[in-house]
């Protein structure tokens, strides 16, 4: 009995190579006939799955306020920035050596507070990504079971590893759905 599922698997793995390199739509339930059986492929961007989901604009709006400070100083900085280049530009033929100098240590100055602001917000973002992605990976998991369950599928594909596919196939929303009922 091993040796049919085999054949079926090998079947749509041939199906799925041959169909992504020409180009050609697949259904949207792709089923490979081997006698009674058939193998019922979906397609999973996991990673818009979850990002996608209520939780994780909750916790995108967690970030926002607490780097929105940080982002304002950001913006403040770059005006500031590009006031004192225009200054530098229009004026420079007017200023003493002096005055250009002390802007454009100013502007340096600006520069590496911007620097280290820009790197503080990032180094948060990333920190709460990875952070949200260890502790919503269960629930991640637990809807792709579900969706893989009651779709009746045989397997299911990370988006990232298919070079084509058709939008039918895709059952990203269904599995954002899934972990948005779980909140």
């Amino acid at each position: 009995m091993i040796k049919p599922r085999l054949n079926i698997f090998t079947n749509a793995f041939i199906l799925v190579l041959v169909l992504s390199s020409s180009g050609v739509r697949a259904q949207a339930e792709l089923d490979v006939q081997d006698g009674d059986s058939s193998f019922k492929i979906g397609v999973l961007d996991m990673a818009s799955a979850l990002f996608n989901s209520e939780i994780a604009r909750v916790v995108d709006e967690q970030v926002q306020t607490e780097t929105a400070e940080d982002q304002e100083r950001v913006r403040s900085l770059a005006a500031e920035a590009q006031t004192l280049q225009e200054r530098l530009e229009t004026d420079a033929e007017v200023m003493a050596e002096a005055e250009q100098n002390s802007i454009i240590a100013d502007i340096q100055e600006i520069g590496v507070q911007y620097e280290f602001l820009v790197q503080r917000i990032e180094g948060l973002v990333t920190q709460r990504r990875q952070e949200f992605e260890q502790t919503y990976s269960p629930n991640l998991v637990q809807a792709i079971s579900e969706v893989f369950e009651e779709g009746g599928y045989d397997m299911v594909i990370r988006a990232e590893a298919v070079l084509f596919f058709a939008n039918t196939l895709d059952i990203t929303a269904q599995v954002t759905e899934k972990l948005n009922q779980q909140q």
